[in-house]
């Protein structure tokens, strides 16, 4: 019985907070970091901030306005080519004529990784997080309960986030996540992902383990980032069961999951992991087996370019202001200092680049004819290992920081180095940085391309 007035909302007045303009002020801030290169979530604010001053009419105006420009602006159809390449890539196929069409994927009933470093910690919670009942095995009980109270801390910050959008984490029930030292406990697990140390050795002696503990139909996956996958299979009774699932730090956040095969190429093993990486609303991307494969083979050139501009005279913070500036939502030092500049030192250590194995009189800057620098491995030296000890390319507040400093030692310490080798510093603009960095890049691309070991653009993409 109550009289109906306008309900229609255009014709109401916008409510005027107190405090409008200094909320509207933080909200740019917030929007400009979060997108950081993106025109989109910016001028959605504008749209916003404009209901806020004008009236409706004028509003919708300037809100068609702001989207004929993001139309016609070169993010939009970036953005719909990574919407599609992102679909395309599901469908992939092996030189040997497998294909997506004809493979059907095996049901993962129960999983486990082996080692809990920082890329085992983040599988496990992944795993954890897509329902997926895990056995998370480490070598001795004191690397185990260490590994055990990083992965409930990382459970625990998932399951805070989750509990935001009403979903419940099941992580503390012994049958969901078990944590062991005993290779035992895997007799009856469907997939095994390892996740330690990149030495081909140690990988080695853990599948030839694994190929007499797992069950016949069990597949063994390794989360490397660089080696041979049928050197790790030939380890094993079955190689056809072996794929390379590798996984980017941290590899509880990061979308991008790379499924490499060697010369065995099996079909539901590719199958399986492509839905696997669905399962973990991932982006399963199969590429061929090569040193690196098309992630980190791309990534190593652009990150040596970036070493190279700081011999030339450039900073850490510089490089990356300008990677990031451009888009990438972190730059090639932070980014190392994430991931852990000993990972990338062990790895060289390995190829005999540095470390005992190099041959006396080889040239500091100089490996097998090519320019090379020794920059990453005189910080790792110095137990400068990024994020981790709280020292790398930047400083942090502690041991597992994130918040990323200019390091003044790290600005003396490359005048020294220069100094030593004779190099004189130059200035170095942003397109000089932003171009040497990304052609490198853009070039290794065209070669796995040429070479085979991905199928299409889209995959290197």
């Amino acid at each position: 019985g109550q009289p109906l007035g306008h309900r229609r909302l255009s014709l109401k007045p916008v409510p005027k907070l107190p405090n409008m303009e200094a909320f509207l002020r933080e909200a740019l801030v917030k929007v400009k970091k979060q997108a950081q290169g993106c025109l989109a979530p910016e001028l959605c604010f504008q749209a916003v901030k404009a209901a806020t001053e004008q009236p409706f009419a004028d509003g919708v105006r300037k809100e068609q306005e702001l989207f004929r420009i993001l139309m016609t602006s070169g993010q939009a159809p970036a953005l719909q080519y990574a919407f599609f390449a992102e679909r395309a890539v599901q469908k992939w196929t092996t030189p040997r004529g497998a294909s997506w069409k004809s493979a059907s994927p095996q049901p993962i009933h129960k999983a486990a990784v082996i080692g809990l470093g920082t890329m085992g910690r983040g599988i496990v919670t992944s795993l954890v997080k897509a329902n997926i009942p895990v056995v998370a095995l480490e070598q001795d009980l004191e690397c185990l309960n260490t590994g055990r109270k990083a992965v409930m801390l990382l459970l625990e910050r998932e399951a805070l986030k989750m509990e935001q959008g009403a979903q419940a984490l099941d992580f503390h029930n012994p049958a969901r996540l078990q944590f062991a030292t005993d290779f035992d406990v895997l007799h009856d697990v469907d997939l095994v992902i390892e996740a330690v140390f990149e030495n081909m050795a140690l990988k080695k002696e853990i599948f030839h383990k694994l190929s007499r503990i797992c069950k016949p139909g069990a597949f063994l996956c390794t989360n490397t980032s660089a080696l041979n996958i049928d050197e790790i299979a030939s380890a094993t009774s079955r190689p056809q069961q072996v794929i390379g699932t590798h996984f980017f730090s941290p590899a509880h956040v990061m979308r991008l999951l790379e499924i490499a095969f060697g010369c065995h190429p099996p079909p539901p093993a590719i199958a399986t992991a492509v839905q696997l990486a669905k399962v973990l609303k991932k982006v399963g991307v199969v590429v061929g087996n090569c040193f690196g494969f098309v992630g980190n083979r791309m990534m190593f050139p652009y990150v040596q370019q970036a070493v190279f501009l700081l011999e030339e005279g450039s900073r850490p913070e510089a490089v990356d202001q300008v990677l990031e500036a451009f888009g990438f939502k972190i730059g090639p030092f932070r980014m190392s200092d994430l991931a852990g500049l000993d990972v990338g030192w062990r790895s060289r250590k390995g190829q005999g680049l540095t470390g005992a194995s190099i041959t006396p009189r080889t040239p500091a800057r100089q490996r097998h004819g090519c320019r090379y620098s020794p920059l990453p491995d005189l910080l790792c030296e110095n137990g400068r290992f990024g994020q981790k000890t709280g020292r790398g390319w930047y400083q942090y507040e502690k041991a597992g920081g994130r918040t990323a400093k200019p390091d003044p030692w790290l600005h003396n310490f490359l005048c020294q180095y220069r100094d030593t080798h004779g190099i004189k510093t130059r200035f170095i603009d942003q397109e000089e940085i932003l171009e040497r960095c990304l052609f490198p890049l853009i070039n290794e691309g065209f070669d796995i391309l040429a070479e085979g070991i991905a199928s299409g653009p889209e995959h290197l993409d």
